[in-house]
């Protein structure tokens, strides 16, 4: 039984962590969990982002691979997009490739999980 109980536990988390992280852009910076502006180089970002159009895209679901859910319920995180980097608690840059999906600044990554 507990062999049968460990599997399902190993399983489970394999299956979470093949996901991409699914985030909704909200209209109200106060419904944010994450306030984000988008920058126009990859190096002024702390976040490359990769946009997927599909939620079981495989990888680590903190690696920057967003998938933008249709309703706030089925979102990891709320996001809301700001006018200026100063207002930002989070600065991405958005990738065409999903293998250039990095954290350049690691102390930030707290805020998408």
């Amino acid at each position: 039984m507990k062999k049968f109980l460990l599997l399902g536990l190993i399983t489970l988390l394999i299956n979470i962590s093949s996901y991409a992280q699914k985030v909704y852009s909200c209209d109200s910076k106060y419904d944010a969990d994450v306030l984000v502006f988008v920058t126009d180089s990859k190096y002024d970002a702390d976040l490359v982002v990769y946009k997927t159009d599909s939620k079981y895209d495989v990888g680590d679901s903190n690696k920057g691979i967003w998938y933008f859910a249709d309703s706030k319920y089925d979102a990891d995180k709320i996001i809301y997009f700001v006018d200026s980097k100063y207002d930002a608690d989070l600065l991405i840059y958005f990738s065409d490739s999903k293998y250039d999906a990095e954290w350049r600044d690691k102390s930030k990554m707290q805020l998408m999980y």
